[in-house]
């Protein structure tokens, strides 16, 4: 993974979060482009409340919000909003609330590594309709007048490179958690208080995989002893630590409703 240009446009094909136009990056087609500086350069994060997360990010993001794994691959998300369309920690501003820590994966964007079908080998691409993406006169142009790519671009790379190494330390994460049969299938729940101080119906807030505290505990003291070397039973409980913010969440979701409505009734 340390090329930088495709000598043929090349076939990208999938899906990724964020990215709705990525091309490989050569001199060719890119020269005279880069990107600019912009108002609200995390707008694009902005609907979506889940975000991929490797494994050594876990203590960061802890107190984001939940960190959980989903689907069969048993992916590790960061869980940044109730809503599927609404990171309540990007203000409305474009930009993440103080405080925040932001993931790897959002401050990657617009670069990205992808297949290549017809070299055989991951390139590097950027997207074309990221909202800084500049045509011309750009204030970090990728290549310079001999197409090299700049200091910015050869930065980007190191960075896309640094995350993929990541990734699949976060594989060999989830992989070992397998192993030990250490998921389990998890609920999270909210209960709201009725207008007359009762509590109300149960709330299902999501249901995704999690580290079981109870086989956790029944591990041979041999295999506990491995994860401790590892530094693995740290990530674990940052993930498990992580799961109390549901509540947090709720209440910053039912702050963020309130500070609509009110923004709402004075401009009405």
């Amino acid at each position: 993974m340390t090329e930088t240009t495709a000598s043929a446009t090349g076939q990208i094909s999938g899906n990724v979060l964020f990215y709705s136009n990525p091309e490989p990056l050569n001199p060719t087609t890119h020269k005279g482009m880069g990107v600019k500086r912009i108002d609200g350069p995390f707008s694009f994060a902005a609907k979506h409340n889940l975000v991929p997360l490797t494994v050594s990010e876990f203590q960061l993001a802890v107190l984001n919000g939940p960190i959980i794994f989903v689907g069969e691959e048993k992916t590790p998300l960061q869980v940044m909003g109730l809503n599927h369309d609404e990171n309540i920690f990007v203000l409305p501003t474009g930009v993440f609330d103080a405080g925040v820590y932001v993931p790897a994966y959002v401050r990657r964007y617009p670069f990205v590594f992808a297949n290549d079908s017809k070299a055989g080998q991951s390139i590097l691409c950027v997207d074309r309709n990221a909202a800084f993406f500049a045509e011309k006169d750009p204030e970090l142009p990728f290549f310079d007048e001999k197409g090299e790519p700049t200091e910015y671009t050869q930065n980007c790379l190191t960075f896309c490179n640094n995350y993929e190494m990541e990734r699949q330390k976060t594989q060999s994460f989830v992989q070992l958690l397998k192993a030990l049969d250490l998921f389990e299938s998890k609920e999270s729940f909210y209960t709201p208080v009725n207008e007359d101080g009762t509590p109300g119906e149960p709330q299902k807030l999501a249901d995704y995989f999690g580290v079981s505290e109870e086989r956790l505990r029944e591990l041979p003291a041999e295999k506990f002893m491995d994860l401790r070397q590892s530094g693995a039973l740290n990530q674990i409980y940052a993930h498990l630590i992580s799961l109390a913010q549901w509540d947090r969440l709720v209440a910053l979701s039912m702050n963020r409703q309130m500070q609509a409505q009110t923004l709402q009734a004075a401009n009405s």
